[in-house]
């Protein structure tokens, strides 16, 4: 099941603001509950890399199931960023279309996007290179995707995006993805 709480709580157990909320984040840097002004403790390894994996997990709206997919996959191609900025859902949030990933996956999931001119509606689908994402008619009547549309967007290098119509120039590499967590401390918290 996906996590339908307070976002502001993930953001601030994780110290980074984890779904791009910017000023309305309030007191990032304490700890969520009770026992949160006090601080944290020392943090142990296991700790440091549990931390790093749910960082991950919930910049990307992903499920503990998913999650733990995308790592046995990465294990093979060496890239689990990778596997998760391919995600069509997140493909839609870096273009510009929406403002956030939740946003995104909805506007996925609504079936409002298109991939090489066809429907798609699950935000898990991986894009390919030269897939090429566009929104429908409707989407592009919503308010704010209309307010996003008029702006020029910076996406990544590794995509392009002509007013409404976006395409995948190569595959991400790990340079192109600047998310705040280790992908090594991932990958150690899995193989314990």
């Amino acid at each position: 099941m996906r996590y339908t709480g307070p976002k502001n709580k993930l953001s601030r157990r994780e110290g980074v603001d984890l779904f791009g909320k910017g000023q309305k984040l309030k007191r990032l840097n304490v700890p969520p509950g009770v026992h949160g002004p006090k601080g944290l403790g020392k943090v142990s390894d296991y700790g440091k890399q549990l931390r790093e994996k749910q960082k991950a997990k919930r910049i990307y709206g992903v499920t503990e199931k998913q999650f733990s997919d995308y790592v046995e996959k990465s294990q093979k191609l060496k890239n689990l960023t990778e596997l998760l900025e391919r995600r069509l859902d997140n493909v839609v949030y870096r273009l510009g279309f929406t403002p956030t990933r939740a946003a995104s996956r909805q506007l996925v999931s609504h079936k409002h996007v298109f991939v090489n001119e066809k429907k798609v509606n699950i935000p898990s689908y991986q894009v390919q290179e030269g897939d090429v994402v566009s929104l429908d008619i409707k989407a592009q009547n919503i308010p704010e995707i209309k307010n996003l549309l008029g702006k020029e967007a910076s996406v990544p290098a590794w995509i392009e995006r002509k007013a409404i119509v976006g395409k995948i120039k190569r595959l991400p590499i790990k340079d192109d993805i600047q998310e705040p967590f280790s992908e090594q401390e991932i990958v150690e918290f899995y193989s314990r």
